[in-house]
């Protein structure tokens, strides 16, 4: 089933990605294909959610829900309202239009019963570089109305469980940008709230620092809490969310699991960028030759264009997406896996699947 008349005439960028899902004859409301599952108990319902922002509408009417002890991943471009959205369902931000409840309680009416059951790590690190991990911590203990002999053992549980111990009575301005991120969530878990937003949580870190994070993510769920993440990373959606909804242009353009999302998305194309113009004729001849082009499912034969400013092999002729830099695709080797595979079967960690229309 097609996606709306209205999102089709904007033709945004996300919809290129995501009109095929419409092959699989998925459910639609409100022009929103929805391949979610029906789940009771749920965590977070959201229905009808609209805000603009001066003359800017960000969000336009979106529904979803969020199962208990599952995690949420809202995925989508900067500029999306991904964070407007978590400001919104964690109080900080009052809605123009629709209902949002949070573990039953609605977020307008009963803000303050929403604020004890919710723990909200923004982009921006919260933590007070003048205080060590532990005061810190402390801090946020006080905050929360701990007993004193509670929040000392809270405190040493959560500097265990994010490796904070050997740097617990150090300033915080010492810190590197990952140890200060798990500062930042453990004192988001210092009142041992039900559900956590994470907005952008591993933004800014390095690929072993990023793994980390996500172990920690896992650990949440499987310690029973919900976690509702925003982030533009295809690859950590995949890998953390049992849920994936994605917001372009105000609107939620498809909803599902990772799986249902990857399986009715059909066909897809990847440009590939060259330092030079020898890697680029390299890039080329090996395309040419290579049967398992024309062979990948849905795959039109190759063709070369060359771009003033840099050449580059686009084996479809669909739009564009964020090439892949010459640092990612060394020399013209990984052309021959690329250049191949499809959203169906390729997995996101051979390359970053970004959004179509990102410079």
């Amino acid at each position: 089933m097609p996606l709306s008349s209205r999102a089709r005439t904007k033709r945004s960028p996300l919809e290129v990605t995501t009109s095929a899902i419409g092959a699989a004859r998925a459910p639609v409301h409100d022009g929103v294909v929805d391949l979610s599952l029906t789940r009771s108990g749920a965590a977070i319902t959201v229905t009808g959610l609209r805000k603009s922002l001066g003359d800017h509408l960000v969000l336009d009417g979106i529904d979803f829900n969020v199962s208990e002890s599952t995690a949420f991943a809202l995925l989508g471009p900067n500029g999306s309202g991904r964070t407007t959205t978590v400001h919104i369902l964690s109080t900080r931000l009052a809605a123009d239009a629709g209902h949002v409840r949070i573990t039953g309680h609605d977020v307008a009416r009963d803000p303050d019963a929403v604020r004890a059951a919710i723990g909200l790590t923004g982009q921006f690190s919260a933590v007070d570089e003048l205080l060590t991990g532990r005061e810190n911590l402390a801090l946020m203990a006080d905050l929360q109305h701990l007993a004193r002999a509670d929040g000392r053992r809270r405190i040493a549980a959560l500097l265990e469980r994010f490796d904070i111990v050997d740097a617990a009575d150090k300033l915080a301005a010492t810190y590197s940008g990952a140890m200060r991120r798990r500062l930042d969530l453990a004192m988001t878990l210092i009142g041992s709230p039900r559900i956590i937003f994470l907005d952008e949580p591993t933004t800014g870190l390095d690929p072993r620092s990023r793994r980390t994070m996500w172990q920690v993510i896992r650990g949440l769920v499987a310690d029973a809490t919900t976690v509702f993440l925003t982030t533009q990373y295809l690859e950590e959606a995949d890998q953390l969310a049992d849920h994936i909804a994605i917001l372009d242009g105000a609107r939620l353009v498809a909803q599902g699991t990772p799986e249902q999302l990857k399986r009715h998305i059909h066909d897809g194309h990847v440009d590939l960028r060259f330092a030079d113009a020898a890697s680029l004729r390299s890039a080329a001849d090996v395309l040419a030759t290579d049967g398992n082009v024309d062979a990948a499912p849905g795959a039109r034969r190759a063709r070369l264009r060359r771009d003033r400013r840099r050449g580059h092999v686009d084996p479809h002729p669909r739009p564009r997406r964020r090439l892949l830099s010459a640092r990612q695709v060394p020399a013209f080797v990984p052309a021959r896996v690329f250049a191949t595979a499809t959203p169906r079967t390729r997995s996101a960690r051979k390359g970053h699947l970004a959004f179509p229309g990102e410079p």
